[in-house]
């Protein structure tokens, strides 16, 4: 599964998922672009990863703006050549039934979990298709594929994801452009029990998600990480276009 000398981009790189997804490239040598948009948090996740012996690089900015991915990937290209590997991990999450949903909520959902996504990925692909291909894993989730209450915004964005992964991926298979969706369920995360309502404590919102996932406990950040490194390793070059959850048997219910 070796990732050595691949060249991976990764937004939302410095927090949860995505810091998880950095460290587990960083073990297998990959040269890495960290995206994200807080300083202190993105220093940190830098020194980290600079722990494994590999070759890293910081890059701050609003991943919701098109002219910064063309930026991070035209820049990434410049110094190392190419881009193998582009994981779009950064994502928000806004609780609400669609009375309770306001505009400003919706908007921003779709800004970061799609719009800035689609950005990143059409920036990598027009760099992959003149290098001989890649690969593009989207961080989705299980709520993608299956409805779930008081999160409307969140769910619709993530549809879009695993639609828009299908769709990519059928566009560029020939340029051997694997695109693919990691499909999460409840993940030990601060994102997990953020934005609920205040009368509700995050030892609630655990218990709450433990009880219903069929394996009776929720995933670790690692075992994420470790299924988008698969993804975008050599052995998964003939998997393209799949959405694949990781939720403890909870999309089988």
């Amino acid at each position: 599964m070796t990732q050595s000398k691949k060249v991976v981009i990764i937004t939302g790189a410095t927090s949860g998922i995505g810091e998880a997804i950095s460290e587990a490239f960083a073990k297998e040598e990959a040269t890495l672009v960290l995206v994200g948009r807080d300083r202190d948090r993105g220093q940190r996740a830098l020194e980290h990863v600079e722990k494994f012996d590999c070759t890293a690089q910081l890059v701050l900015g609003d991943v919701t703006d098109s002219s910064f991915a063309d930026q991070v990937v035209s820049s990434c290209v410049e110094r190392f050549g190419k881009v193998d590997v582009l994981v779009n991990s950064a994502g928000i999450i806004r609780r609400g039934n669609a009375v309770d949903t306001s505009d400003a909520d919706w908007r921003q959902t779709f800004e970061a979990n799609v719009d800035g996504l689609f950005y990143f990925s059409r920036a990598a692909v027009r760099s992959m298709r003149t290098t001989g291909g890649g690969s593009i894993v989207n961080i989705a989730s299980n709520v993608g594929l299956v409805g779930c209450p008081g999160l409307v915004a969140y769910c619709a964005s993530k549809g879009a994801v695993v639609l828009m992964t299908q769709a990519m991926a059928l566009d560029h298979a020939k340029e051997q452009i694997t695109i693919n969706a990691v499909c999460p369920g409840a993940v030990d995360t601060p994102m997990l029990v953020s934005a609920h309502h205040k009368a509700v404590t995050a030892e609630e919102i655990l218990q709450r998600n433990i009880a219903s996932i069929p394996q009776g406990r929720v995933a670790t950040p690692n075992e994420i990480a470790n299924l988008t490194l698969f993804l975008a390793s050599d052995g998964a070059r003939h998997i393209t276009g799949v959405a694949i959850p990781i939720d403890g048997g909870f999309t089988a219910g």
